[in-house]
């Protein structure tokens, strides 16, 4: 995907590489940017949700914090595998640095 190639990922952005890449018009999503969501992009959710990954919280909140932003349409016709990535992403966000950091990469 043009652009995300020039985004380092660090503590508060992490590029996905999808298993199941998806068309967006006449481009191939092959990557998508998540960065770390602020409070507002967490609005009509609970933290509690969105650690546990249910499926609703992280769909509200993808559009929200991901690069192209991510429609309802896309989002529901994901891999569930990629949902999980991207899911784990966003989870993982709320985690202190101090925790992330003793998280192994995978």
């Amino acid at each position: 995907m043009p652009g995300t190639d020039n985004i380092a990922q660090n503590d508060n952005i992490k590029i996905i590489t999808l298993d199941s890449p998806f068309k967006r018009g006449e481009k191939i999503m092959e990557k998508i940017t998540v960065r770390s969501p602020n409070v507002g992009a967490l609005r009509g959710t609970s933290l509690g949700s969105v650690m546990m990954m249910d499926v609703e919280a992280i769909q509200k909140v993808l559009p929200r914090c991901t690069e192209p932003p991510l429609i309802q349409a896309e989002i529901d016709q994901l891999d569930p595998a990629d949902l999980v990535q991207l899911g784990t992403a966003v989870s993982g966000f709320l985690l202190t640095k101090k925790l992330r950091a003793q998280l192994p990469d995978a």
